[in-house]
């Protein structure tokens, strides 16, 4: 079972997540982060990875620490949940659409970390939210999660649609790059033998 439970708790945050990866997309979320809230729930259920986080956090100083906080734990808990990363597809890539937006995402699973941001908005917050902090969000995800991102809006106007092309892409690419191999489902997808390391 490709399930995991991650516990991350410092002077500013505390957060708990749990994962599994052959779920149905079912969510619980609950960041005091509305707006990321909404996010998550997008990422859950077009992933199918079944998503819960419980989040409290120093909102009273800015989103920041939170937003940054629970892309780490939900990195860490997709990570732990892959494990040797044996069987599963490893590369992932979506096409978005949202009204006027398309955004495309890339991902390999290699258990390197690396994140290409190829997003700008024409705004500085949605709602309550900084727009900087989606990219801090995809960051600490990508570093934690040991996967590569590639994220770029090709065109799109309202900042809400963009964001949320960029989250749901994520979501339809992850789904790819986890799934299970059924040719190969005892086999790291590296002619090394394992994922990891620099080349």
């Amino acid at each position: 079972m490709r399930k995991a439970t991650v516990e991350r708790k410092t002077k500013e945050t505390s957060v708990r997540v749990a994962v599994d990866l052959d779920g149905t997309g079912v969510y619980r979320i609950a960041t005091g982060i509305g707006f990321l809230d909404h996010m998550l729930e997008q990422l859950s259920r077009h992933s199918l990875i079944d998503l819960e986080v419980e989040a409290k956090g120093d909102l009273h100083i800015d989103f920041h620490h939170t937003n940054e906080d629970v892309g780490i734990a939900i990195g860490e808990a997709v990570a732990k949940a892959l494990g040797e990363r044996k069987g599963i597809a490893r590369f992932g890539q979506a096409l978005s659409p949202m009204d006027e937006t398309l955004t495309e995402v890339a991902i390999d699973a290699s258990n390197r970390p690396y994140l290409v941001w190829k997003v700008s908005f024409s705004k500085p917050k949605l709602g309550e939210m900084d727009t900087e902090l989606f990219r801090e969000w995809f960051q600490a995800f990508a570093q934690a999660a040991g996967v590569t991102v590639h994220v770029r809006n090709v065109y799109g106007e309202n900042n809400h649609h963009i964001v949320e092309s960029c989250f749901k892409g994520l979501a339809r690419a992850l789904r790819q790059a986890v799934a299970i191999d059924p040719r190969r489902p005892d086999a790291v997808p590296s002619t090394k033998g394992v994922l990891g390391g620099s080349l």
